[in-house]
């Protein structure tokens, strides 16, 4: 005969192991201390997403900041908004090249520090798209590779194009807005935003 210490030991072991089923007083129980748990904070951080997510937010916003500092105001030996405006009509945007000059400068500026902030980041990545993807086709005829090829200004839209979707994470300024905590939506929007604004300027400016 088994004493009833062996019986709770068996008890134990066969808890323990894949095959036990518990009766119905410790399903109860089980569920009980399930339901008492604390369910994790929606807004919780990520850890390796969100710096991540920073990373490709910082890269993109200082190469497109450095490019729009050189089209806006002329620094780091930039042609400035006269000699961009004379390189876009070389590529064949002949109407308005001066305020065409102006957009694309303030598109990359403007895009680029609200990306690096973090602040209505899908809103500045939708301003950089739409000018990457008017470069990938002015670019296209010269095939994929540098040094007249698309392929860095590819990698440059598809970060923008990734961080439409992911939102900016948790470590920046949007991080209690709606457009963070759901980006999929959001994102599709300023999507079409990006897509219509390349195609704008693609048939009346060229």
């Amino acid at each position: 005969m088994t004493s009833p210490q062996d019986e709770s030991k068996t008890q134990n072991l066969f808890t323990e192991s894949a095959y036990y089923q518990p009766t119905e007083s410790s399903s109860t129980s089980m569920l009980s201390d399930v339901e008492d748990r604390p369910s994790p904070p929606a807004n919780r951080y990520h850890g390796g997403i969100d710096f991540g997510l920073l990373a490709l937010r910082l890269a993109l916003g200082v190469i497109l900041g450095a490019h729009g500092l050189q089209k806006v105001f002329g620094l780091f030996g930039g042609p400035g908004i006269d000699g961009t405006a004379r390189m876009l009509e070389a590529m064949g945007y002949t109407a308005q090249p001066t305020l065409l000059a102006w957009i694309t400068g303030l598109s990359e500026l403007i895009g680029a520090v609200l990306v690096v902030l973090g602040l209505f980041t899908q809103i500045g990545a939708a301003a950089i798209l739409g000018v990457t993807v008017n470069m990938i086709y002015v670019q296209w005829s010269s095939g994929f590779f540098e040094p007249n090829g698309f392929e860095f200004e590819l990698l440059l839209a598809t970060v923008a194009f990734a961080l439409l979707f992911t939102g900016s994470g948790r470590i920046a300024l949007d991080v209690n807005t709606p457009w963070r905590r759901r980006p999929v939506p959001f994102g599709l929007f300023f999507l079409l935003i990006a897509a219509a604004a390349a195609v704008v300027v693609i048939v009346l400016a060229r």
